[in-house]
């Protein structure tokens, strides 16, 4: 079992009101932030305890469920995502961007090498955008390269 935390009131709102905001959201609002981000969440299915999202069954391959717990996990509302079976994520690394941050310097910091933050942020697609759109809080995925 792999459990990783995220900062519950840092992410993306699913909601349309603000009344909403930071609270839990729904198996099936996950499931259309994955569609929407043309994750391929065959084989995985979710279900939410409280603030914490979990992740069952196998992914297509381990970075798509890497990725699919970055989607869900950097939701608004989310504190905490636990895999049942994480033998596909467990050389997994993450990083939480803290103030300050940019993705040079945390490839210097997690890949001994500021020029490769263009790694981090391919690794991050489709969740990133763009490689200067990220926020305190937010839950990045660390390539092996």
């Amino acid at each position: 079992m792999g459990l990783w935390s995220f900062m519950k009131d840092a992410g993306k709102s699913l909601f349309g009101s603000e009344a909403e905001a930071g609270e839990a959201p729904k198996e099936e609002a996950l499931k259309a932030e994955l569609k929407d981000l043309g994750l391929d969440a065959s084989g995985v299915d979710l279900a939410v305890e409280g603030d914490k999202v979990i992740v069952k069954g196998k992914a297509v391959d381990a970075e798509t469920k890497e990725k699919i717990i970055l989607a869900v996990g950097n939701v608004d509302g989310v504190a905490s995502v636990e895999t049942e079976d994480d033998a596909d994520t467990a050389d997994a690394t993450f990083h939480t961007v803290k103030k300050g941050d940019t993705l040079w310097a945390i490839a210097e910091k997690t890949l001994g090498n500021g020029s490769k933050y263009q790694a981090i942020f391919e690794a991050n697609k489709p969740m990133l955008k763009h490689p200067d759109k990220i926020y305190p809080g937010q839950v990045l995925r660390i390539p092996k390269v």
